[in-house]
């Protein structure tokens, strides 16, 4: 009997993701990603241990190895004062694993080199043509042919033309209000504490990647597609060039081509439905959420392989769609709300809210023991519905 076939439009994390564990079931995986080389959005990413574990499941245990957050954690206001206190010890405690700081590309270049030959077909915009039924293949057109596949997957980001088609009348992705700068900067000295800072409307970040670099998120509360005229770098010196250390000697480090700035949108009405037909939806292109948990990529990871543990070749497609379904629309819708709910928190800007938030946090910490990781609970505690996809 022929192996069945997928197409999944998007070669980002989460589509990487489905299209490995689709390729371990056994399935002829096709890749299409509209740009003409692989060239991860973000300088690098943190994955939870609920992430870990779905690419455990994978066969791809090796990064949590990956520079590994080892020692304490602060959660600080723009003086460094300290407004909360965690360590890695506590993390791996509480959810079975560390965090890891990797690059993008470094993630994908693992799931890649575990692919067929021949997967992965770059410079190739698709269109989702028919989404398919019970009785007929989906089909996808590209401007070089025609794919008719079993399934076809949706991993086409924030702006998902696969969406468009499945859901017509759902609104648009929204903006979230933030801004966000990602920096990969030299390691400023020895014994960095990794850190995030709150102030009013702003929040920087900083973690350890390896011992020579350190991973930077700065976020604002701004307007849509504004821009800086004199560059990023002097924006970022503005917002906050005068908090705490080593924050200015961060911004010192990097040029002005080490900074990406990108505006943050989300599903700010969840979709109804992550399939129709013989189609389904993945990571921002179903569920975008503002990067308040930081668990966008780590969502995406986790629908890949809960996709591929259902979709067992030969077995009843419609069907397996409707268990995803089922199994990820609730997760992540509340993780949607979640997310919301922090983002409100972090961009409270009066001085008396701000001081009244951070109070908040210093009293409620010596009263809750690890008040911080306790927001996590129900989300870094997460384990896929299989330990391992088996291969075929």
């Amino acid at each position: 009997m022929s192996r069945p076939s997928a197409v999944i439009i998007g070669a980002g994390i989460g589509g990487l993701t489905a299209a490995l564990g689709l390729h371990r079931r056994g399935w002829r995986t096709t890749v299409l990603e509209r740009a003409p080389t692989l060239s991860p959005v973000g300088a690098a990413l943190t994955l939870a241990p609920n992430a870990q574990r779905a690419l455990a499941a994978l066969g791809l245990g090796e990064v949590s190895d990956l520079a590994a957050w080892d020692g304490d954690g602060l959660l600080r206001d723009p003086r460094g004062r300290p407004l909360t206190r965690t360590d890695s010890s506590s993390v791996v405690a509480r959810f079975g694993g560390p965090l890891v700081v990797l690059r993008r590309s470094d993630l994908i270049d693992l799931i890649v080199k575990r692919l067929s030959h021949g997967t992965l077909h770059t410079g190739e915009a698709a269109l989702l043509a028919d989404p398919g039924a019970r009785d007929r293949r989906a089909r996808v057109t590209t401007a070089q042919g025609v794919y008719e596949a079993d399934l076809v997957i949706g991993a086409d980001g924030i702006n998902s033309s696969v969406r468009t088609v499945l859901f017509p009348a759902h609104p648009a992705p929204a903006y979230g209000g933030w801004t966000v700068w990602r920096i990969l900067a030299p390691m400023p000295r020895p014994h960095f504490v990794p850190h995030e800072t709150w102030g009013g409307g702003h929040v920087w970040g900083s973690l350890i990647r390896d011992a020579d670099s350190v991973f930077i998120y700065a976020c604002a509360v701004t307007e849509r597609g504004g821009r800086s005229p004199d560059g990023e770098k002097a924006e970022l010196r503005r917002r906050f060039g005068h908090w705490h250390d080593p924050i200015p000697a961060l911004l010192d480090s990097v040029g002005e081509e080490d900074i990406l700035r990108h505006d943050v949108f989300h599903m700010a009405d969840p979709l109804g439905a992550f399939q129709q037909g013989r189609s389904a939806l993945l990571g921002d292109a179903a569920h975008a959420m503002v990067p308040t948990l930081g668990q966008g990529a780590n969502m995406a990871i986790e629908d890949g392989v809960v996709l591929a543990h259902h979709a067992v070749p030969g077995g009843d497609l419609p069907s397996a769609l409707a268990a995803y379904d089922r199994e990820r629309r609730p997760r992540t819708t509340d993780l949607i709300r979640r997310a919301e709910r922090a983002s409100r928190l972090m961009s409270l800007r009066s001085r008396a809210a701000v001081a009244a938030r951070d109070a908040a946090i210093r009293t409620l910490s010596k009263v809750v023991p690890g008040l911080l990781l306790r927001s996590f609970d129900g989300i870094a505690d997460w384990h896929p519905p299989t330990t391992r996809i088996p291969v075929a």
